[in-house]
């Protein structure tokens, strides 16, 4: 595709001050460990210990608990791409050790029937995860290679993924997991590797789904019921559902197929019909599931962390493949709202699901028995600087995200790189400097994202004022750049009312405030204990305050009768009430 981008590499990417260097500084220094500590004492990693020692006996935990320990290692592992960290990394070596000791000689890994059971092992696809796990064991191996240079967790996953492949296949058997997850990980492992095997076997597994003409299907729950060429609607288990998404958009982005079509189609009925305001997907409980369109209950909703993390992976993929500007929007609402929510400000307390409304009752936890989203957030926050840069084949840069930081930009065909300096304090200010830094000079775009939300957005480079075209949602700034060459991007931030589609029942008759790329809510710390019951009248004047003090430094918003609070740090103070949506009119 000639518009496909390439992001740039985690390490080549430093968020230096401001709003995203402090989620990061916390990820790295509590919630990384924190998520160890508790794999620990929960039995996680004993599992792997006892399977090492030839124990057998009754698995500590969840089936799938293999996974958690694995993301926390991908998670780590994107920590250590970014700045040495010994301690860390000797941990994380002595665990990898204890992993390798525990896999079978022929590559199998999974620590429910090697304990249990082994002669039951690929006898329950559709429920027991093996296949799931042993993504996130690749997804962990190949992320350690890449942050460290060491081969001991990524041989580990080339020997499982070897018995998946030597198991699976055209013509061999023919089955796809219940949980989505290997797929995209067999192809991040054929990059890694240059073993196109790999990448031909998430293919298989991809395109089989919905074809059940040698099994049974699995239905809708488990995308399982049509082809995905025929799908029109996303369906099912919402993180199911986005992990399959990321797979078809990465065999697509390597030519083994072409699901742009099917994939734009599911695009727009999740954002058109099943996204909420904060980014977050999937309404209901029942199922951990996607609704029927415009489906979106606020006190009720579901939106799982991790499927609103699911979302972002997705989208970033899409904006990578096409060049389009639209799936970055999503990835920077949920990032900012429905995945940010998911910790807090301490960074060791999570939320499994994120409500749009709360009667007071509703808190994170520091860990759950399911714990699939407490290491999730470690790893999406800790890998979040390769989302912010990409460039094309011709040495265009785009930018993405826009936070305090340097990048390298490695140009194509030994042009050299572009170092790019950026000053701003997003997301509560819509002022972006770039400073420009070619080695050598360089004739290229830089193509700066204008989100979706705003409007009459400024440009000026080397210090004139310009119109530049506006590209795929990229505004296209044309130059010959030299070391100290400067954009200075404007972005107006408004406070923006925002009515729901009139389908979406829930929302009829309220309002919901947004500044920039930030949803806000009304909690009942700043409003006399209330907040489900709070009107907005049309009419109330509301106004911007910087509070430097509140919640690690926000923006607040505020009226005649009401403080609205940003909705990614609620839940941080004194239990209450919290509401997104609030009523228009005091008699409704």
């Amino acid at each position: 595709m000639a518009d496909k981008l390439a992001e740039v590499p985690l390490a080549d990417v430093k968020l230096t001050d401001g709003f995203w260097k402090s989620r990061l500084d916390t990820n790295r220094t509590v919630t990384a460990w924190h998520n160890l500590h508790e794999c620990e004492t929960t039995g996680r990693i004993r599992n792997f210990e006892r399977v090492a020692r030839h124990e057998t006996g009754k698995q500590e935990g969840l089936r799938f608990n293999d996974s958690d320990v694995y993301k926390v290692i991908e998670g780590a592992s994107y920590i250590l791409a970014g700045g040495k960290d010994e301690k860390l990394d000797k941990y994380l070596d002595d665990l990898i050790a204890t992993m390798a000791a525990a896999q079978m000689p022929d590559g199998y890994l999974y620590t429910k029937y090697q304990l249990e059971g082994i002669d039951k092992r690929f006898t329950n696809l559709k429920d027991m995860h093996e296949m799931y796990c042993a993504g996130h064991l690749i997804e962990a191996g190949v992320a350690h290679h890449r942050a460290t240079g060491k081969r001991a967790l990524l041989d580990v996953g080339i020997k499982f993924a070897d018995l998946l492949d030597s198991t699976f296949g055209p013509d061999k058997r023919r089955d796809v997991s219940g949980h989505e997850e290997i797929e995209l990980a067999l192809v991040k492992l054929s990059d890694e590797t240059g073993d196109a095997k790999y990448r031909k076997l998430a293919d298989f597994f991809v395109h089989l789904r919905g074809r059940p003409d040698a099994r049974k299907s699995w239905g809708d729950y488990h995308q399982d019921a049509r082809p995905l060429e025929e799908a029109d609607q996303v369906v099912g288990h919402a993180v199911r559902q986005m992990y399959f998404l990321c797979a078809a958009a990465d065999v697509t982005s390597h030519g083994d197929a072409d699901y742009t079509q099917p994939m734009e189609r599911l695009w727009q009925d999740l954002v058109e019909r099943k996204m909420y305001i904060t980014g977050g997907v999937g309404a209901r409980h029942d199922g951990e599931a996607f609704g029927a369109p415009y489906e979106l209950p606020n006190e009720s909703a579901y939106a799982e962390t991790c499927a609103a993390i699911g979302s972002a992976l997705w989208n970033h993929r899409m904006n990578l493949l096409t060049g389009d500007a639209k799936y970055a929007d999503v990835v920077e609402r949920a990032t900012c709202n429905g995945i940010l929510s998911g910790v807090s400000l301490g960074g060791d307390k999570f939320f499994y699901v994120n409500p749009l409304a709360s009667k007071g009752g509703h808190h994170r936890q520091s860990w759950y028995d399911c714990a699939c989203c407490p290491p999730n957030v470690q790893r999406y926050f800790a890998s979040l600087p390769s989302r912010a840069y990409a460039s094309d084949a011709d040495g265009n840069v785009c930018v993405n995200l826009y936070a305090a930081g340097e990048a390298r930009v490695i140009r194509p065909g030994g042009g050299g790189e572009i170092r790019i300096r950026q000053e701003t304090d997003y997301p509560w200010d819509g002022k972006v400097k770039l400073t420009i830094n070619p080695e050598p000079a360089a004739k290229c775009a830089i193509k700066l994202r204008i989100p979706s939300w705003c409007e009459g957005a400024t440009i000026a480079a080397k210090g004139q004022t310009i119109e530049p075209k506006i590209d795929k949602g990229y505004a296209v700034v044309e130059g010959d750049w030299r070391g100290g060459d400067t954009i200075e991007l404007n972005l107006p931030m408004p406070i923006k009312r925002v009515h729901a589609d009139p389908r979406v029942k829930d929302d009829v008759g309220r309002v919901a405030i947004r500044r920039g790329p930030i949803v806000y809510c009304a909690e009942g710390a700043d409003n006399g204990g209330k907040a489900m019951d709070l009107s907005l009248p049309p009419d109330e004047a509301l106004r911007v305050e910087k509070a430097a003090d509140l919640l690690g430094g926000v923006n607040v918003i505020k009226g005649k009768s009401i403080t609205l609070v940003p909705y990614y740090a609620w839940d941080n103070r004194a239990a209450g009430e919290m509401a997104v949506w609030l009523k228009e009119s005091p008699l409704r």
